[in-house]
């Protein structure tokens, strides 16, 4: 019989909303005026911790104040869903990490948003001299095989975000899928067996890139995680109300929220992807 050892790992919600993030500038709406901290939702991104080591999927234009509040004093590696403002604008952020470590921080992404990240923040791919710091990064691409990060496996997820590809990942027993409005029938299989399953849901009314409330509650019934969240969400949705009409195993993500998962693995190996169908 194979040795079994049990991993774990943290997951921490560092921002829940949409692209202009909640309350929008100059909107007076009751979600945007309320008093509940969670309908206060900074640009999305999720951290995971795991036997000392820290992982960020996305830095958005928040990350700054999003790694104060979580305590983060280290960035092992950052994984890119896609290319939009509200998930890489934040990449300038990483510049104490590489004070702190004294190195570079290596960054997983599509081409496609690699050529965007480079674009946008020339400055540190250039090799131009400058009397000022920049960030220091490794950039390493996605090509649909998963990524090995200290001992975790990071599999890509492929989605559809309008006409944009966008990815997901999953990691243990654990997925991440934001930013889409389909997801492909082979992406579906790598989806099963989940402990719990971040979801996009935008709003109840349909969008042309977003998941709604509706389309997202389909899915968890498909693949039937044992805890499911919804994310990148909009002002539509006031927080509380809205769970109030969730299924038991269904709620909103929320700025701050941290949750934990285990799974085993064979002891002789540093980690595993579990069985997923």
């Amino acid at each position: 019989m194979t040795a079994m050892r049990e991993t774990c790992i943290d997951v921490e919600v560092l921002g829940s909303g949409t692209s202009t993030g909640v309350p929008m500038i100059g909107c007076t709406c009751p979600v945007c005026l309320s008093a509940d901290p969670r309908d206060q939702r900074l640009r999305p991104s999720l951290l995971v911790r795991f036997e000392g080591y820290e992982v960020l999927i996305d830095t958005g234009p928040d990350l700054r104040q999003q790694a104060l509040r979580a305590g983060m004093k280290r960035l092992d590696a950052v994984l890119y869903t896609h290319s939009h403002a509200d998930h890489i604008l934040g990449l300038d952020d990483v510049r104490p990490f590489n004070f702190h470590s004294g190195g570079s921080v290596p960054i997983y992404a599509s081409p496609d948003t690699l050529a965007t990240i480079r674009h946008t923040f020339s400055y540190a791919f250039n090799g131009a001299k400058s009397l000022s710091s920049r960030p220091r990064i490794e950039t390493h691409e996605i090509n649909g095989e998963a990524i090995w990060i200290h001992g975790i496996h990071f599999l890509p997820i492929p989605v559809v975000h309008g006409n944009l590809p966008c990815t997901g990942f999953r990691f243990g027993n654990v997925a991440y899928l934001t930013d889409f409005n389909a997801v492909p029938e082979p992406s579906l299989a790598m989806l099963r067996n989940l402990d719990i399953l971040f979801l996009d849901a935008l709003r109840h009314r349909p969008h042309p890139m977003h998941s709604t409330v509706e389309e997202s509650l389909r899915l968890v019934e498909m693949l039937r995680p044992k805890r499911a969240f919804f994310t990148h969400i909009s002002h539509d949705l006031p927080h509380a109300h809205t769970e109030d009409t969730l299924p038991p195993n269904v709620r909103l993500a929320y700025d701050g929220l941290r949750l934990q998962s285990c799974w085993e693995v064979p002891a002789e190996e540093p980690s595993a992807v579990p069985p997923i169908a």
